[in-house]
């Protein structure tokens, strides 16, 4: 949201001035002193935290526009609210049908955000996604992570930022985004490269592949053995063919592992 808010004050040429006594409130916005004023920026968490009354038609306004998927960010001037700034956080091009293929995956999706329920409502719904949290904080993500641990889930998290970090790493497997923060990425168990949301079906579907293959030579080796150790020990296997059947049995094990390289990797039209 930062990213998105300078970008749009750099391209309307306005001025960036210097901030004094500058504070980050976690999950609900920041607050500083320009030009001898006390500003706040933030959610309706930190208007409430500092008594500031946002008015009934502008409070209609960022109601609405929350229940249309936007964030909104309300802006305090000496305790009086003056103004809001909404964001449309544009759902990625792949993100629905990458959603679907979880589904067919056998894979509930469930969404964690700090945003308003109304803006996390409209965004699940459109995606699809079984369940949501709303209005979480940083710490709490981890927190849901492990409810549903307790009940018994194999949870995978997907995220990019540092509030995502205590989630990533309380969680079974933790993904980062690789385009995310550098605490995310070193928290993660896998590092997606770019943000191609397909990335994690196609993780997914490896890391599957890979423990049934694994278990495929398992299976084989040890049908190779339970044969082959008990005619060697009756004198009923000669070296020779002994040797054969070891070899033959690696080749079988390479072999099969070989056919991971086969699997071909989920688009976006799956």
């Amino acid at each position: 949201m930062a990213k998105a808010l300078l970008s749009e004050a750099k391209s309307r040429g306005l001025a960036l001035l210097p901030v004094e006594n500058f504070h980050a409130h976690t999950g609900k916005g920041v607050t500083a002193n320009l030009e001898h004023k006390a500003i706040g920026f933030g959610n309706e968490q930190l208007m409430q935290n500092h008594h500031v009354t946002v008015s009934p038609t502008l409070q209609e306004q960022a109601d609405l526009a929350t229940r249309t998927g936007h964030t909104v960010s309300f802006l305090a001037v000496d305790g009086h609210c003056v103004g809001a700034v909404t964001v449309a956080d544009t759902i990625k091009t792949e993100a629905h049908s990458a959603i679907q293929a979880l589904h067919d995956l056998g894979i509930a999706t469930v969404m964690i955000s700090g945003d308003h329920p109304n803006t996390v409502a409209a965004v699940a719904k459109s995606l699809a996604m079984d369940n949501f949290h709303a209005q979480v904080a940083p710490a709490q993500k981890a927190d849901i992570v492990r409810q549903y641990q307790e009940k018994q889930a194999i949870v995978a998290m997907v995220g990019d930022g540092i509030n995502d970090a205590p989630a990533l790493a309380q969680a079974d497997v933790g993904f980062a985004i690789g385009t995310g923060t550098d605490v995310a990425i070193e928290t993660a168990d896998v590092t997606l490269m770019g943000g191609d949301l397909f990335a994690v079906v196609n993780a997914i579907r490896i890391s599957q592949a890979a423990v049934s293959n694994i278990k495929q030579n398992l299976f084989g080796a040890f049908v190779y053995n339970s044969i082959g150790i008990p005619l060697a020990a009756m004198g009923w296997l000669s070296p020779v063919i002994a040797g054969a059947a070891m070899a033959l049995s690696s080749v079988t094990v390479v072999s099969n592992a070989n056919r991971l390289r086969w699997i071909k990797p989920a688009k976006e039209h799956v």
